[in-house]
């Protein structure tokens, strides 16, 4: 229970000086008589109204205690928020071709781009996510879902030989657009990773960045791979054997295609440059969460109010009736 008005409480503390004031009265005014002995009035009996005296005093304390209670205002408050959430429809497009093998990331390319996916979708609970992936051809791995469980299952059982082998970033980036070309969320994107230049598919990059214009659907591109040379496994009679190869990123594209979209381009040369990416990448495409609050209140002073009405006409009442003083 709240008070709408809680500062009139303190004239609670009125009542023990209202109390305090009745019996020091009560006091003077009482007569004393002197008796040797009070054995004549033994045997007699105290009438009603030696009994219900101090009963006025009392009713109209109490009267007045339940007065201020009811000028203050005792309320029961309900209150309740309502949430709505503005969430983002995000595909995410990522390169399982065999260049993803290279050794420039720990363990590899491929893993370091499950672990920073599986961070980014944990960190947005909020959003619907889906997952293309692509190599020589590309493939909807997962279709956009709030069930983020199955996603990061699918994330964590990515891997590389399953697709034809080569890059088909136009390809990757026309079917993650495909995918969200219906979606009715006011914010739609891809990210779309990558560790090499497309070199398959019957879509340029260019053209499936112009959809992507079309469709008001962005796009941040993540180029991964060292500069210069990276260490690569490659299989020999004598079993595997190290050797560095040069990394091949097209970043002229990649950018171009973040640039028509009004997305942007980023270049990851190591693990913690990847993890800073996706960092960013989480802070420029936030979800909207508005809250509204609401409050009823339910009033409880009538209660009060009558309760100290009925002690007032019981005082009264009282008052010209059983301990009416005669004149």
């Amino acid at each position: 229970m709240t008070f709408a008005y809680p500062e009139l409480l303190w004239l609670l503390l009125m009542l023990p000086l209202m109390a305090a004031w009745y019996i020091l009265s009560a006091r003077k005014k009482q007569a004393t008589m002197m008796l040797p002995s009070l054995h004549p009035f033994a045997g007699g009996r105290r009438g009603i109204r030696v009994y219900l005296r101090h009963l006025l005093p009392v009713l109209r304390i109490l009267c007045v205690g339940f007065v201020i209670i009811a000028l203050a205002r005792p309320q029961n408050t309900n209150s309740w928020q309502k949430d709505s959430i503005e969430g983002i429809d995000i595909m995410l497009a990522m390169d399982v071709s065999g260049s993803m093998q290279a050794m420039d990331f720990k363990p590899n390319r491929l893993e370091a781009a499950k672990d920073v996916a599986i961070t980014f979708i944990n960190n947005r609970p909020n959003d619907n996510i889906g997952m293309v992936t692509f190599a020589g051809e590309s493939f909807t791995q997962c279709p956009l879902t709030t069930d983020h469980t199955v996603l990061l299952n699918m994330v964590q059982d990515l891997q590389m030989g399953v697709l034809d082998d080569g890059t088909a970033i136009g390809m990757g980036l026309a079917t993650a657009v495909n995918r969200l070309k219906d979606s009715k969320a006011k914010s739609r994107v891809v990210i779309l990773l990558t560790d090499g230049s497309n070199n398959m598919g019957d879509i340029t990059p260019r053209m499936a960045a112009d959809i992507a214009k079309t469709f008001g659907i962005r796009v941040y591109t993540v180029g991964v791979g060292t500069r210069g040379e990276a260490p690569f496994p490659i299989q020999t009679e004598f079993g595997v054997r190290i050797q560095n190869v040069p990394v091949d990123i097209d970043e002229p594209t990649l950018d171009g295609i973040a640039e028509v979209s009004g997305g942007k381009y980023f270049r990851a040369v190591d693990n913690k440059t990847l993890n800073e990416i996706y960092k960013e990448i989480d802070k420029l495409e936030k979800t909207r969460l508005m809250t509204k609050s609401f409050k009823a209140y339910e009033e409880k002073y009538l209660a009060y109010a009558l309760v100290a009405f009925f002690l007032l006409l019981a005082e009264f009442l009282l008052r010209n009736t059983i301990l009416r003083t005669n004149p």
